[in-house]
């Protein structure tokens, strides 16, 4: 504990101490921009970075002022998406093929630390930062992504919240929308003298509700309601200090309340009306809570000398009240043949006079409570040998977390398009179980730049150890009667290597290879981390108007893990991981972008772009699984989930008081299980197009109107499939509102 309180005072001292020191005029800012909290520090940015990086800005955020994540991603290449629910509470996101349910494939932080529930023991993304309170985003992909971990196969994304003004300021957005939606996002905050130190804080609220676009039979609401709070405070050096410095705390808080089900419909019922929802669902609900801690401590040592430590802690408790069975049946199993199962499809639709038997409908209480805490240390240090510059950087994080799961079945009968809870079983009865891990992680870096030549030579070790404990369902009260236990570890090292050469100061040719690596569940001693070499090429050029970007990329993966979560069906144990052995995963990604203003000559800015993004993939051997998505496979076989193709167009118009912005995306047709050739009709999900549109226009100083429109053309599709029948997009949604700023 005593170290603890030193970690946490030694800098507030230090920082007291060289509050009047005077140096060569270092400015504080530095400590607080993009330069210090990205992949990497190089003198021409992003430009010379060996791998795919992109920076979304507050900027490009506000262009549409999504706040669903997926939208705000389809900006990047290499992104693979896949809806769920419409509004992206729940989002599934993969890079380059790495697999996109629960996002568990990939790495996502928030402002530089893990954000997942529980990174280790259960990366299952049920609780994503809401995009609307996002201020930037960094996606890492290809060499750069070994800096983070644990998963480094597909890459990383980093969100970042809003910082403290450096000057006093206030700003609020208010909208109204579709299906009786509100939202409202707004911060004050800055910075002030406090004598030997300036002070900063920050408080910020996101709130936003939907009735939502789907419809109950019997009637009610099938949105969400989420409070998402922050603030943040800081102390800071003054300008001119020796060791210029900083101490921020961040404390965030957030809950949410979802009628969301994952019953969908059969095929012909969408057809029909794919916004409809049957009545077995109206119980259904998603209730949850989140909380973050965060101190974070910076300092320029020197020049070339900085520093930085970050200690954290994330709390998540989430219940998803939903249904899973019929009559003892999959959800799945009855609206594939609803024929056949008959009776329990009656069920299901719960029609006006109808009753059921009692018991017949089982609503699990999906109950699982998180907890992450951390510390990690940051140091980087420039430095020549010669004529040639080095940024070294080293990182070390002590990471812990775990995930308690405690669950039981509540029994309905339908009864005239009601439900009645006929029985409840005892809290521990279903899932009881507690997993955990903790791990050691240690990344050095070696950035190069010799002249025209940038490289990067890297590498991440991560020590690693899992553990599982099951009380069984007979022991709610856990006294250990029955308890099982496993253990797993492992060290993992991923070395990386890539480079940079500028051919002319407006193109470059890149290229890199790394280590792939991801973890296996605790406890899983069946099945081996997953392991891949993953290597890219490409180009890219710019000038003050235009740029190109085109990486070619190639994801030898030795062997590909598959875990099984309750959101893809196929009746495996949640948790539980399937080896896939060898896959290839392949593409290609192209970004273009330019302002038409330079050859229309307009006073006014054109900006246009096109992200394109192929993606391929083949297993190497045939086998089978009780991985639902896999089953059966055969040598050749795609993976499921991923398009071939997706594209993102977008044209729009900026002056300095008004503007707007179109933007289309498309995505191929993509299959639910492995397979090869023609997509069969009951493992599809349909190609679609999407238009969205935004705009606005600042009618007095500080005030804006701002309007969008989401699938302006009401393109109707299945966005899901999985795990229990088909669920649309989101259809053609309207928002109208103000942006007010002081």
């Amino acid at each position: 504990m005593l170290r603890k309180l030193a970690l946490f005072t030694a800098p507030i001292a230090l920082m007291s101490a060289q509050a009047n020191a005077d140096d060569d005029n270092l400015e504080l800012a530095a400590l607080d921009g993009v330069d210090q909290i990205t992949v990497f520090a190089s003198a021409g940015g992003l430009k010379e970075v060996p791998g795919a990086i992109t920076y979304i800005d507050a900027d490009d955020i506000a262009k549409q002022s999504y706040t669903d994540i997926l939208r705000t991603l389809r900006r990047v290449p290499g992104v693979n998406i896949q809806e769920e629910d419409g509004y992206g509470l729940r989002p599934n996101i993969g890079l380059r093929g790495s697999g996109s349910d629960r996002s568990a494939r990939i790495t996502i932080m928030e402002d530089g630390v893990p954000i997942s529930p529980a990174p280790y023991a259960g990366p299952a993304a049920y609780y994503f930062p809401y995009a609307g309170r996002i201020n930037s985003i960094e996606i890492t992909k290809g060499t750069g992504a070994i800096k983070y971990g644990p998963r480094t196969t597909g890459g990383a994304i980093n969100l970042f919240s809003t910082p403290i003004p450096e000057d006093w300021s206030a700003n609020a957005q208010f909208l109204l929308g579709s299906d009786d939606g509100r939202r409202l996002h707004a911060y004050a905050g800055g910075r002030g003298d406090l004598g030997a130190l300036d002070g900063g804080i920050l408080i910020e609220t996101f709130q936003q509700s939907t009735d939502g676009f789907k419809e109950i039979d019997a009637g009610g609401d099938t949105g969400f309601d989420v409070s998402d709070y922050m603030i943040k405070a800081g102390l800071y050096t003054k300008d001119g200090a020796s060791v210029p410095q900083s101490l921020e705390f961040k404390y965030q808080r957030s809950d949410e309340t979802s009628d969301e089900t994952y019953l969908g419909l059969t095929r012909s019922d969408f057809s029909e009306n794919p916004y409809r929802r049957y009545n077995a669902s109206q119980e259904d609900q998603f209730n949850s809570d989140h909380e973050t801690f965060q101190i974070t401590y910076k300092a320029d040592l020197t020049d070339d000398l900085r520093f930085s430590v970050n200690a954290y802690r994330t709390e998540f408790s989430r219940d998803w009240f939903k249904l899973e069975k019929v009559l003892g049946t999959s959800l799945s199993t009855v609206l594939n043949d609803p024929t056949t199962y008959s009776v329990e499809f009656a069920n299901l639709v719960a029609a006006p006079g109808f009753v059921g038997a009692a018991d017949a409908l089982e609503i699990r209480h999906n109950a699982r409570d998180y907890v992450a805490k951390g510390i990690q240390g940051t140091v980087t240090y420039k430095t020549n040998t010669g004529a040639i510059s080095h940024n070294l950087e080293g990182s070390l994080r002590w990471h812990e977390d775990e995930v308690d799961r405690f669950q039981n079945f509540e029994y309905f009968q339908a009864n005239d398009t009601d439900l009645l809870r006929t029985s409840v079983g005892d809290p521990g009865t279903d899932s009881n179980r507690i997993e955990s891990g903790e791990a050691l992680a240690i990344f050095v870096q070696d950035n190069i730049d010799w002249g025209r030549l940038h490289a990067t030579i890297g590498v991440r070790i991560e020590d690693i150890d899992l553990t599982r404990l099951d009380y069984g369902k007979s022991d709610p009260n856990r006294t250990g009667t029955s308890l099982s236990t496993r253990e797993n570890s492992l060290t993992a090292v991923t070395p990386a290597f890539g480079v940079v050469y500028d051919v002319t100061e407006q193109l470059s040719i890149l290229g890199g290879v790394y280590r792939g690596f991801a973890p296996p569940s605790p406890g899983n001693s069946n099945s081996s981390e997953e392991e891949s070499t993953n290597w890219e090429a490409g180009l890219r050029w710019e000038n003050a108007a235009a740029s190109f970007e085109a990486i070619g990329f190639f994801n030898d993966y030795q062997n590909l893990l598959g875990t099984c979560t309750a959101s893809t069906g196929g009746g495996c144990v949640i948790g539980d991981q399937f080896d896939g052995g060898e896959v290839d995963v392949y593409g290609l990604e192209i970004v273009s972008i330019v302002d038409a203003a330079q050859w229309l000559n307009t006073a006014f800015a054109i900006p246009l772009s096109a992200t394109y993004t192929l993606t391929q993939s083949e297993f190497k051997t045939s086998f089978s699984s009780g991985y639902g998505p896999w089953g059966s496979v055969s040598e050749g076989d795609e993976l499921p989930f991923v398009a071939d193709h997706q594209l993102l167009l977008t044209a729009g118009i900026e002056d300095t008081k008004w503007g707007g912005e179109i933007a289309m995306f498309y995505q191929s047709e993509r299959r639910t299980t492995a397979g090869q050739g023609p997509i069969a009709l009951n493992a599809s999900l349909d190609a679609h197009t999407v238009f969205d549109v935004s705009a606005y226009i600042q009618v007095i100083e500080n005030v804006k109107i701002r309007g969008k429109v989401e699938n302006i053309f009401d393109e109707e599709y299945i966005a899901s499939h999985q795990p229990a029948g088909l669920r649309p997009g989101l259809p053609r949604t309207f928002w109208v509102g103000v942006d007010l700023s002081l």
